[in-house]
């Protein structure tokens, strides 16, 4: 495992310029996330949040400051640069799933190792594997209308490991989920965080804030509070 932090972010901003008007969405974060941390990422509507999980993702870029991603400098980085980052280093989660309804479920954790170019003998044993990960084993062959929201959640996040990324960033992961369902996907998370993976997710949800190890708290796009607990945050 390499030194240093993961996420490394100096004095981010970003600010929008909407006509007359500018907005600031993010004024001056300074942040530093390490390795294998299950971070949280709270706030109210408009506060910040989802800005700063786009360019900890390299979905944006920031209006200033200085971003590193496993020691490499991402703010000035092109978009073709960009999108290596984010198949290669970064694995997505979102509130609607974003799966591909005509494919299987098989198939959705598939297509991220096709763009990194994994050979196809190499695929077949890393895609089962990352199924029986979060206990979809048995439905490789379904598409998302033959699962529930739970398991298409749950494909994602197969997906999400495919190309084995340094960060897991979830977007509000169980928003659409019953509290069991979304109980599940905390769950998996919690394992996955136990094998040493690196988590962040924006969440509403205290009680799922609770279980992470560090809850942030955005409000005006300024950091509000960092608290940390290593056994999570009672």
């Amino acid at each position: 495992m390499r030194n240093g932090n993961l996420v490394s972010l100096k004095g981010i901003s970003k600010i929008y310029n909407t006509g007359k008007v500018k907005v600031t969405a993010l004024d001056e974060i300074n942040l530093d996330f390490g390795r294998g941390e299950f971070i949280a990422i709270i706030g109210p509507s408009g506060s910040g949040k989802s800005t700063l999980m786009n360019i900890i993702g390299c979905l944006d870029t920031p209006s200033g400051g200085a971003y590193l991603l496993d020691g490499h400098s991402v703010a000035e980085m092109g978009i073709h640069q960009l999108a290596g980052i984010r198949n290669k280093k970064i694995g997505f989660i979102f509130q609607n799933f974003n799966l591909l309804p005509y494919a299987t479920a098989y198939e959705n954790v598939e297509l991220p190792m096709i763009f990194a170019g994994l050979p196809g003998n190499h695929r077949k044993e890393k895609i089962m594997s990352n199924l029986a990960m979060v206990g979809l084993s048995d439905r490789a062959d379904h598409k998302p209308t033959e699962l529930s929201g739970g398991e298409m959640q749950r494909v994602a996040i197969a997906r999400a490991l495919a190309n084995d990324p340094e960060v897991i960033l979830a977007d509000e992961p169980t928003g659409n989920l019953d509290s069991r369902s979304g109980d599940e996907i905390i769950r998996v998370f919690e394992n996955l965080n136990e094998q040493g993976r690196s988590i962040i997710t924006i969440t509403h949800d205290m009680s799922i804030a609770k279980r992470c190890h560090r809850i942030i708290k955005i409000r005006d796009g300024i950091i509000e509070s960092d608290t940390r607990n290593g056994n999570g945050v009672n």
